[in-house]
């Protein structure tokens, strides 16, 4: 009986604490802004998307990803909340953009809409750059966990299957998107492959 009882109250409390953070989940990404874009295409978890350009914060760092990427995100985190400049703080936005320079790794923020017609703060020390992300259209595939080199794989394997159905190719290297706090579970994390494509016509 007793046995029973603690094992509801576990099942119960794992449910709440579920919910609990898909609700936190929600929340946390309803109030970050993310870049617009134009749906040309949707299949299932794949998308084409046509993205305007976008301004962006960027930083170049080697090592392996998740060392390469953490000393990206740190490096613009200093940087959009004012620690490593002098003006105001820029508030954050979703995803978190990452790809191959060469034999590094190259972390980006998006930064708001507003900085598409104003010019960002100045970054200092060298460790940061702004730039001005083309227009382009993309191909996305979107899925859930933690997304390790294993999974990544996968993921990209089965969009760029999905792009030779259409006999299309990639016009670039793959990107990895990113759109959750690190406190969010892995089954209710939103990652990306992206894959630029000049036309799906």
């Amino acid at each position: 009986m007793g046995e029973d009882t603690n094992r509801r109250a576990w099942l119960i409390g794992g449910g709440v604490a579920g919910a609990a953070a898909a609700g936190v989940a929600a929340w946390w990404l309803t109030r970050t802004e993310t870049p617009d874009y134009s749906l040309v295409l949707k299949d299932g978890a794949i998308e084409v998307r046509a993205y305007g350009a976008l301004p962006i914060a960027e930083a170049v760092h080697d090592g392996d990803r998740d060392a390469a990427l953490g000393k990206g995100f740190r490096a613009l985190a200093d940087y959009i909340f004012a620690k490593s400049r002098v003006g105001e703080k820029i508030a954050m936005t979703a995803p978190v953009i990452a790809d191959r320079a060469g034999d590094k790794w190259r972390t980006r923020f998006v930064l708001p809409a507003q900085y598409r017609d104003l010019t960002p703060p100045e970054p200092t020390g060298g460790e940061v750059t702004t730039t001005t992300l083309p227009a382009r259209r993309v191909a996305a595939i979107r899925f859930a966990g933690r997304a390790d080199d294993a999974l990544l794989a996968e993921r990209e394997a089965e969009l760029r299957d999905w792009l030779g159905s259409y006999g299309l190719k990639p016009t670039g290297p793959a990107e990895y998107a990113f759109y959750n706090a690190p406190f969010v579970p892995g089954p209710l994390r939103r990652n990306e492959v992206l894959l630029p494509v000049a036309s799906i016509y």
